[in-house]
């Protein structure tokens, strides 16, 4: 089981924030460091400082880390152009050295938009089959040819498809709870499904749907992997776990029926639930970027474990 951090730094983190805790996030053995793609926090959190972009973020982090995979969930579709954001992310996979990966999704945060003045459009998943098709078109169009697309949404007409990213291919993400146009999208274009915030009933239901819809277009189930996003609270007591759901402002009992919280043998225990259900990576939402102890704690008696 890979375990990754997830952080949402929309809700209040400055860059060198978030250098910490990726640093962390390498120094303790974690596989990635991935954030979300928002420019407007949620809830009752004030933001402060602000927001961060998702992928000047990821090109600063490239060039102060050394060994952790780096990514999105999920980079909103609404923000970007697709050619734009295909340079985007080729360039910060050199910047890496190849450690990037791009999870991208349709947006859905209106009030976002409305805030930064990004337009809204209402057929937005039509869109995100178009920007798949292109980033990964101009990724796999060989070098000394052109790339055209004529969509609904986009055209393009004699790019360069410039510049190539690191990799060979640079993992794709695709997720979300969707019966049926989700799984179809993660089949043709995904080199990993990820459901957020999601039950193991529900987990099992939807990576079943991804594999079929997997095998119905040609690929074998196995072809992708299929990961778990889920908020994380971990405590050595149960004082501790109950401080550190108030720090996020969430109930005990809440997060134990919704995520990974408790115990470290409680956690581990929960985990080994989602891997029974298909899971085989795990993304722990950290909504508390200043506890790094936490991080320590999940590293050490949570990580350790399934690393046995």
């Amino acid at each position: 089981m890979d375990l990754r951090i997830f952080t949402e730094p929309q809700q209040g983190a400055s860059y060198q924030t978030l250098l910490t805790v990726a640093k962390a996030t390498e120094d303790l053995g974690f596989d990635a460091f991935f954030r979300s793609d928002h420019y407007l926090s949620m809830g009752s959190s004030d933001g402060l400082p602000g927001p961060t972009d998702a992928w000047i973020t990821l090109a600063g982090l490239a060039r102060e880390t050394q060994r952790i995979r780096l990514g999105t969930l999920m980079t909103a579709g609404t923000f970007r152009l697709p050619g734009i954001l295909a340079i985007q992310v080729a360039q910060v996979d050199q910047m890496s050295g190849g450690r990037v990966e791009l999870g991208l999704g349709a947006g859905w945060f209106e009030e976002e938009h409305t805030a930064y003045g990004i337009p809204f459009p209402k057929e937005k998943f039509g869109r995100l089959e178009e920007q798949l098709a292109i980033v990964t078109g101009l990724w796999d169009t060989e070098i000394g040819k052109t790339f055209d697309y004529d969509g609904t949404y986009y055209q393009l007409a004699g790019s360069p498809a410039l510049p190539k990213p690191a990799q060979r291919k640079v993992p794709v993400l695709v997720g979300g709870h969707g019966a049926t146009r989700t799984p179809r999208l993660a089949a043709r274009y995904a080199d990993e499904f990820n459901i957020p915030f999601a039950s193991v009933e529900d987990t099992r239901r939807q990576f079943g749907r991804v594999r079929d819809a997997a095998e119905q277009a040609g690929r074998k189930g196995d072809d992708l992997v299929y990961s778990n996003a889920l908020v994380a609270c971990v405590g050595a007591d149960d004082a501790e776990v109950a401080r550190r759901a108030a720090a996020i402002g969430r109930d005990v009992e809440e997060l134990k029926a919704n995520g990974l919280a408790g115990s470290p043998a409680e956690v581990v225990d929960r985990i080994g639930q989602f891997t029974e259900a298909g899971a085989q990576r795990i993304y722990l939402q950290i909504l508390d970027l200043d506890d790094l102890d936490h991080l320590e704690l999940i590293s050490s008696k949570v990580q350790s474990q399934l690393a046995g």
